[in-house]
């Protein structure tokens, strides 16, 4: 009996070992497609409702829904890209080329000399730029040329380079086409192990955070900088599209769009538009920031119930950790975790 127990244990610990040795290979298998196909899971849970519209209007055709679905999203991120990516080269570099000489021939105020750390760096960078206003503008040529492609990637979001874009799109197909079937399976080998009650939690912890996150980021940085470029065009700063634009990116990370409209009044102050450059900047400060300090709090915290601040660190956090992609896996995993806390604490009071 002792020896059919240990034969049983030994069987159970091969079949283990065995299962976590594939698990690995498949993950270095699968590793390069894991952040297109994290991209395509978000993008196809955001625009679910559409889908289903969409399947309505295919008489529940869903390869036909699939594809139509794909070919509009994927027409809704390239052209952005594409017009991005020609702001970059057609006003990027008029700009830096204005503002090389204009520097040359002035001093920065007192008060940026003055700021610590930084003072000094910009003090080295403007001595620079002084002594040769020229070379500037040859760098950023420079830049722009061996770089636009890798540009073009990084603004569409999705991956690195083309390839990347064309395998989240391909994915992106088949999350339409299956992704009920794939999240019901999904959902009876987590009930297996945590629970029915658990796993519901758990996935509406993630659905809640993956929504608001995406609407409170994006669509709070897209108003942010529509507000922004408008303000950019009344103020008279140059190249108004591309530094809305710029603005827009500048958004999806938390408490950074201040430097762009601050940038854009010191630039008004500089060629001597006083009036200009303090309107710019209350309408920074007023309008723009609105959107960020109010909007973005309540819609990702209202819809999450979780403190903005932990969402805040969450993006932060997977920002650094997993790139571009983490701005939305950094808040989902601190919303499961949330969740975990919240159920524990729960059952500890029903047992007291």
């Amino acid at each position: 009996m002792e020896e059919l127990t240990e034969g049983k244990w030994l069987r159970r610990l091969l079949l283990a070992g065995l299962l976590a040795v594939l698990v690995l290979l498949a993950f270095q298998v699968l590793q390069p497609f894991i952040v297109p196909v994290i991209w395509s899971a978000i993008l196809a849970y955001v625009t679910w409702p559409l889908h289903e519209r969409m399947l309505k209007v295919c008489r529940g055709q869903r390869d036909v829904a699939a594809f139509l679905m794909t070919v509009l999203l994927s027409v809704c991120i390239v052209l952005p890209v594409v017009w991005l990516a020609v702001l970059v080269q057609a006003q990027a570099l008029p700009v830096y080329r204005e503002l090389a000489p204009l520097l040359a021939h002035r001093q920065l105020p007192s008060f940026v000399t003055q700021l610590p750390i930084l003072g000094p760096r910009l003090q080295e960078l403007y001595a620079q730029i002084a002594t040769n206003p020229e070379a500037l503008g040859e760098a950023i040529r420079g830049f722009l040329d061996q770089s636009s492609g890798e540009l073009v990637a990084l603004l569409g979001g999705v991956g690195r380079n083309l390839a990347k874009l064309v395998l989240a799109m391909v994915s992106l197909f088949f999350m339409f086409r299956d992704g009920e079937q794939f999240a019901a399976q999904v959902r009876r080998i987590l009930e297996q192990f945590f629970g029915a009650v658990r796993v519901e939690h758990y996935l509406d912890a993630i659905g809640a955070t993956v929504k608001a996150v995406v609407y409170g980021l994006v669509l709070a940085a897209f108003a942010q900088g529509t507000f922004a470029g408008l303000g950019y065009w009344v103020a008279g700063v140059p190249a108004p599209a591309f530094l809305g634009a710029i603005t827009f990116l500048v958004g999806l990370v938390p408490f950074l769009v201040p430097f762009v409209w601050a940038g854009a009044s010191l630039w008004l102050f500089l060629t001597g538009k006083a009036a200009a450059a303090i309107g710019l900047f209350i309408w920074g400060l007023t309008a723009v920031s609105w959107v960020d300090n109010l909007v973005r709090p309540l819609v990702i915290s209202g819809a999450t119930r979780i403190p903005f601040l932990m969402v805040m660190f969450g993006v932060l956090g997977g920002l650094a950790a997993f790139g571009l992609v983490g701005l939305f896996i950094g808040p989902v995993i601190l919303a499961v975790l949330t969740a975990i806390w919240r159920e524990w604490l729960a059952e500890k009071r029903a047992q007291g």
